[in-house]
């Protein structure tokens, strides 16, 4: 059974249901999705809250008794208008249909405008279903038009899997990032600076540059060399790249006061970093040049899109370009791919890869000859099989200038993410007119690669809050060790333990609160750090310290030197617990 039949057969039941429910309510679209369905009402002016789930999901079980078969019929524009009038969304979809086109699918008395893919016997396949969420949705996802409401489901084939997904979905309440980062101080959001805009305390900040550092400590040793590039560039920047016809909807526009030219802040820097390579003439010998980037970039994304650190206006990327010879490609790749199993690797991470490739059917969304097409799509199958690499294909997902191999990430939820990706672009270098002298004396394009590995540090936080739950390996951690004086007789040695562990680079602080000793280890652990320190007049006196992780587990009395030692090994090798 095809789990995306199930959904979007179950899908239909919903809108079944709340028709009976509330007849007044008109349905719109109700497709199925990743982890299950949707369906889209305007219900006027009635109101619908997740209390009202219990009675939508009995409505559905007493439906599905009497449903045996989803009945495909053919029907005339004409008649479909009839039977839909009074529902102006549904008129806008048959409208956009031509004779031939339009079909029902009916269960029982329900029918809806569908073009197919459903369960063979919903009686019995439609069981195991729960209601998830409400929120609101554009009708077609534009903002211009009217907010309705969309209701979130999910259905399995057996109870046991519904019942793994609604305990992942919990465990997954108690990890979002937006929660945690509250409770964290890692980060916020201010409505006076800007939805989709990202501020970052202290904590948070040095995270994030934790991340950007150990990624740049790692491509450093591989020959990368870091540059910094404005975060606005000229129009014509981008109508060479191709970005102003593919990409300006999303583009931030920028006006200057004294000048009449056509300024973007910047979504990406592959554009900049080719005026880098054309500043001056290259010749084979200077190749391959590799130039990384973490400037702030900036995309213009639809304000019910945005979501946490997930989906922001203001972004960073560990970006890198490549520039090389044609037969340095396959070298420049394997050390990419390397580099990027060593980062996941050390963050815990399994992934897999997809090869995402042109829309077969929309060569317009791209540029270039469609035969460096067929190359370069041939030419990543080929890379990522000698790699041993386990991949899927992925048509449609490439970038307008190339196909991209996108690794994608699965957290300690089963959750996917994407975050690196390779690319091999013969069209930007093109565009720009970039050469090198070869040694023959001529001149020769350069091939680009386009390489990312955690991606944006914003995003690959909110993946690292959620996998490991706000318990960050030690290195990451931002507070490393609490000392936790058991009375205020014992500050004095408190103070000389902190004093210890921050000379030997490890972030420390003590709770010096007159607080019973209970509740300083509850804060600490749930603020996360990573280990407490427990002093009285027996660490006192004998120079040690009682530790305790923050799982709970008591580690007992440990000699303070040692105990730093073995600290600063976990950290330096960056050991995930």
């Amino acid at each position: 059974m095809e789990l995306e039949h199930l959904r979007h057969s179950c899908s239909h039941l919903m809108a079944a249901a709340i028709g009976q429910l509330w007849p007044k309510a008109k349905p719109t679209l109700g497709p199925a999705i990743e982890n299950g369905f949707y369906y889209d009402f305007d219900f006027g002016e009635a109101k619908i809250a997740e209390s009202d789930f219990e009675k939508i999901e009995e409505k559905m079980h007493e439906i599905v008794k009497g449903w045996r078969e989803f009945e495909k019929i053919e029907i005339t524009k004409e008649q479909a208008l009839k039977d839909f009038k009074g529902n102006e969304y549904k008129e806008e979809l048959i409208n956009d249909l031509a004779d031939g086109q339009i079909t029902y699918y009916k269960s029982g008395s329900f029918s809806d405008l569908c073009k197919g893919g459903h369960v063979e016997n919903p009686s019995e396949d439609l069981k195991f279903f729960k209601l998830l969420s409400v929120a609101g949705a554009y009708w077609r996802g534009n903002e211009k038009n009217k907010m309705l409401t969309r209701i979130y489901g999910t259905i399995f084939p057996t109870q046991k899997e519904l019942d793994d997904f609604i305990a992942m979905k919990e465990e997954a309440k108690k990890r979002d990032h937006r929660k945690l980062g509250k409770e964290m101080d890692l980060f916020t959001f201010s409505e006076l600076v800007g939805s989709g805009l990202p501020l970052y305390t202290p904590k948070g900040a040095l995270m994030r540059r934790l991340v950007n550092e150990y990624v740049e400590s790692v491509q450093s040793l591989q020959g990368y060399s870091q540059v910094w590039t404005p975060q606005i560039a000229k129009a014509d920047l981008f109508k060479t790249s191709g970005h102003y016809d593919k990409y300006k909807d999303s583009m931030f526009r920028v006006f200057s006061n004294y000048s009449d030219e056509e300024f973007y802040l910047k979504p990406m820097n592959c554009p900049q970093h080719t005026q880098i390579y054309a500043s001056k003439p290259r010749s084979y010998k200077d190749l391959p040049i590799r130039l990384t980037d973490f400037a702030m970039l900036y995309r213009d994304e639809k304000p019910g899109e945005l979501s946490g650190l997930a989906r922001v206006r203001a972004f960073s990327q560990d970006d890198c370009h490549i520039f090389c010879r044609e037969d340095q490609v396959d070298e420049e790749v394997d050390r990419a791919l390397a580099m990027t199993k060593e980062i996941m690797k050390t963050f815990g991470l399994s992934y897999k890869y997809r090869l995402s490739t042109r829309d077969q059917e929309h060569p317009e969304k791209y540029i270039g000859d469609p035969k460096i097409w067929d190359k370069t799509e041939k030419w990543a199958e080929e890379i990522m099989k000698r790699n041993n690499i386990e991949y899927f294909d992925g048509p449609g997902e490439a970038a307008f200038y190339a196909p991209k191999m996108d690794l994608i990430a699965k957290d300690s939820l089963g959750r996917e993410w994407q975050l690196s990706t390779v690319q091999i672009d013969y069209f930007l270098p093109e565009r720009f007119n970039l050469t090198y002298i070869d040694s023959d004396g001529k001149e020769k394009r350069p091939v680009m690669i386009h390489r990312a590995i955690v991606g944006s540090p914003e995003r690959f936080l909110m993946v690292l809050i959620e996998h490991f739950g706000g318990n960050f390996p030690t290195w990451l951690t931002p507070v490393q060790a609490k000392v936790l004086p058991i009375t205020e007789n014992h500050l004095e040695y408190a103070n000389k333990v902190a004093e210890k562990l921050k000379k030997a680079g490890i972030r420390a602080e003590i709770d010096d609160r007159n607080e019973r000793l209970q509740a300083k280890i509850r804060d600490a652990q749930l603020s996360k750090v990573s280990y407490m320190f427990i002093v009285g007049d027996r660490e006192a006196e004998a120079g040690k310290i009682a530790v305790r992780k923050r799982n709970g587990e008591d580690l007992g009395s440990k000699d303070l030197e040692e105990f730093i030692k073995a600290l600063r090994k976990e950290i330096d090798e960056k050991i995930v617990n």
